[in-house]
């Protein structure tokens, strides 16, 4: 006989089964738009379509990994030609990463692929998804630092400029 699970401990078994649900819509979506990019290399692209042009250590800081390991991740991004170097204007010895259009691209066909498949699902699930239900993933998603789906677009929108430009 298995002992009770307290109800945050049912929660956090919900969530963590969720997310690899996540992870798995990602990959899947990744895999259907047949790039050479990895799901490492996708959320750097993310990072940036979401907060503009950001420093490799800031990169690195937002996906907590080295800073080698930013750079690094950086560097096959921009051989890919998914994301490039700008020097800052004001400080020649900063620069600052942003995607081009083909890294916007990637970006955009991945979260369309994936919101068509949430979509499926919510469809397929629709009778469980009660007020509270939608709350509570908001106030998770929040709690975690992500940002609402508006910003998150306003930011890409603000990343878009001169985005193919190389």
């Amino acid at each position: 006989m298995q002992p009770l699970q307290s109800a945050p401990e049912i929660t956090v078994q919900a969530l963590l089964r969720a997310s690899r649900a996540f992870v798995g819509l990602t990959v899947r979506a990744l895999a259907q738009v047949e790039t050479d990019v990895t799901l490492p290399q996708l959320r750097a692209l993310v990072v940036l379509a979401s907060r503009g042009s950001l420093r490799s250590a800031d990169i690195a800081d937002e996906l907590q990994v080295n800073p080698s390991t930013g750079t690094r991740m950086t560097d096959r991004l921009v051989a890919k030609g998914l994301v490039r170097r700008v020097r800052s204007t004001d400080d020649r010895r900063v620069v600052r990463l942003r995607l081009t259009r083909a890294g916007q691209e990637i970006v955009e066909r991945v979260m369309a692929q994936r919101r068509a498949a949430l979509e499926r699902i919510v469809a397929e699930t629709a009778g469980v998804w009660q007020p509270a239900v939608t709350e509570a993933l908001t106030a998770f998603a929040e709690a975690a630092g992500e940002m609402p789906e508006q910003e998150w677009w306003l930011g890409w929108a603000g990343n878009a400029e001169g985005a193919d430009e190389v």
